[in-house]
């Protein structure tokens, strides 16, 4: 056994002094007869534990796990020192209604102008905003049941072109018909529950939906956890008179990141048909990006809401840890996974966070922190805008597969600058590569942890090929090496908070690549590519480890014209903040382009 490596104390290191160097994973590409031969080989009793054991060594997990002296206690969920109050919020009464919490939501925002959406000729595209669908339902321009049989049209298009790309696994047109009547009928009768009454949003397949089941992706688990009632975020929404148009497509359990689904066919990307949308929260980020919904409900443990909203260029928000109940859905035991909002603007995600946020529990934190909104509506916008203080490790940041990317997310932070004058500190995270092995390993252990009884019941076979390699390795993961991963955990907590002492929030690129190609036979077969997984998950791992708010959105396309988002991480409860600052910059990067599928379900037309 050799010499161990010794870490300094946290509060020790000098971080200045610290290097970047990104590893990036190293394991095979495989799809088709590679990808068989693989998985049959790592699930046989002799070679698989030789298999796992040699990728942890390839990817230092065994080094940095194993062989090194970590000093600090172990943190097994984000906790977090006293933040000081945003300024220029609104809070989120936690004892009202939901109908209540969105009505306050919607005093956050600019005034809406009806001249400029259905009544006006609009050279340039946007998307419609949940507001344009309340204006068109109040002037009887359009009605909720009118835009349900538009949506069923699409959304049977996109389930039957082959080879299959459905956007949703479970949908029920007569459901969505008779949701969308009584929606009809309250707004004939002039009393609509809210503004979201008679909006129509996806729910992931990992959060449960009546009348749905929820078999996160797969084929099968829903044969052996039922659905008995909406989850709390499904029934908070439910109450506000939102439509349900069915369960959204998925990367199997949340497994992976590009949002491949052998079981019921991938969702691609409405940008380019032959890309994958990212994942896991594949079919959410599609339907949104496809106009057909204007939100839709995803979950978030490494980068799931905001990376397949990065590469379908519409915004997606990743909560602070406990912000958002997790009851009800299958990922409901972990530390590092929320639900969260994905819109197609970022008014849209502050209505829908209005209605499923809640309060800090106090075990997390010594006071609990309510849910609060920027103030959009005022004139004390800039001036918040102005004092913030924006954190960029400029050699992670330009670790792109493409200089486009940063590119157009370092332009976005010279407009915010001279029109906003938001000052870029140059900052230093230390031990990056720690923080990956970090997530990977408390990520893995917790899902391998919640599908044990299968396991054990033999349905893992079940699964897809992918799923099958990525549990393997989470089942080789000792406890040990958990217990070391939430040493790391602590550390990087340390090191961010010192960070956020001198700013108010970290940007980055959302992804390291935009949308990448498809592989033909990874249709049918799934495939193996942890490369692109580095490359998608390179900037997003801090939130779900951490536990911090965080929303991308986007700032532009590269010369392919794939959607680059740009990504906000906050301190602990700083919703409002990133908020307020994603709303500046929807603004100042204003110029969206039509997906190449794209449905106008309000007007009527397919573009």
């Amino acid at each position: 056994m050799g010499k161990k490596r010794l870490l300094l104390p946290a509060e020790e290191v000098d971080v200045m002094d610290q290097k970047y160097e990104f590893q990036q994973i190293k394991s095979p590409h495989l799809t088709g007869f590679m990808l068989k031969l693989f998985v049959k080989l790592l699930e046989a009793p002799v070679f698989g534990p030789f298999i796992t054991d040699h990728l942890k060594k390839q990817n230092h997990i065994n080094e940095v796990l194993r062989n090194t002296v970590i000093p600090e206690t172990p943190m097994f969920k984000p906790e977090y020192p006293f933040q000081e109050p945003e300024v220029s919020i609104t809070i989120l009464d936690k004892d009202v209604k939901s109908e209540d919490r969105v009505e306050a939501a919607l005093k956050c925002l600019p005034p809406y102008d009806p001249t400029s959406t259905l009544t006006s000729d609009m050279s340039l595209f946007r998307y419609w905003r949940i507001r344009d669908y309340a204006h068109a339902y109040r002037s009887r321009l359009a009605t909720p049941s009118i835009v349900a049989e538009r949506i069923i049209l699409a959304i049977e298009e996109f389930s039957h072109k082959m080879p299959p790309a459905p956007l949703l696994i479970s949908f029920d047109p007569e459901d969505i018909r008779k949701q969308a009547e009584a929606s009809t009928q309250r707004f004939e009768k002039g009393s609509p529950l809210s503004i979201l009454d008679g909006i129509f949003m996806a729910i992931k397949d990992d959060i449960d939906c009546l009348p749905y089941p929820s078999k996160g992706g797969s084929a099968w688990y829903h044969e052996v956890r039922s659905v008995k009632k909406d989850a709390v975020c499904v029934s908070r929404l439910r109450d506000c008179g939102v439509i349900f148009v069915g369960k959204a497509n998925m990367h199997e359990m949340g497994c992976g990141t590009t949002g491949n689904n052998s079981n019921h066919g991938t969702a691609r990307n409405p940008h380019d048909l032959d890309r994958y949308t990212g994942g896991s929260s594949s079919g959410p980020a599609a339907i949104v990006a496809s106009g057909i919904c204007p939100a839709a409900l995803g979950t978030d443990g490494g980068g799931s809401v905001r990376i397949p909203s990065s590469l379908c260029g519409v915004v997606g928000l990743k909560s602070t840890y406990k912000r958002t109940s997790m009851k009800g859905a299958t990922c409901d035991i972990g530390t590092v996974e929320i639900i969260g909002p994905i819109a197609s603007t970022v008014e849209d995600v502050m209505l829908v966070y209005s209605v499923i946020s809640e309060s800090a529990p106090d075990k997390i934190c010594s006071n609990p922190y309510v849910p609060s909104l920027p103030q959009l509506s005022t004139n004390e916008i800039s001036n918040a805008l102005g004092s913030l203080k924006l954190g960029k490790y400029t050699e992670w940041f330009n670790d792109v597969f493409s200089p486009e990317i940063s590119g157009k997310c370092e332009d976005a932070l010279n407009m915010l600058s001279k029109t906003h004058g938001c000052e870029t500190v140059d900052i230093v995270i230390p031990e990056l590569n720690h923080m990956r092995i970090a997530h990977v390993v408390t990520f893995g252990s917790e899902s391998a942890s919640a599908l044990s009884p299968e396991y054990e019941d033999g349905n893992a076979v079940k699964f897809t090929r992918d799923t099958r390699i990525n549990l393997a390795l989470f089942r080789s993961f000792t406890a040990s090496e958990y217990v070391a991963a939430q040493r790391l955990r602590r550390r990087m907590m340390y090191y961010h908070m010192e960070i956020f002492k001198k700013v108010d929030v970290i940007v980055t690129p959302t992804t390291g690549m935009t949308a990448p190609v498809i592989p033909h036979a990874a249709l049918e077969f799934g495939e193996t590519d942890l490369q692109v997984s580095s490359n998608l998950m390179r900037f997003v791992l801090a939130p779900n480890l951490l536990g911090l708010p965080a929303i991308s959105i986007p700032v532009g396309y590269d010369k392919q014209g794939l959607p680059i988002g740009l990504q906000l991480i906050g301190r602990p409860w700083a919703e409002a903040t990133i908020l307020r600052l994603a709303a500046a910059v929807e603004e100042l990067c204003a110029t969206r382009k039509k997906p190449q599928s794209y449905y106008d379900v309000l007007k009527g037309s397919q573009i």
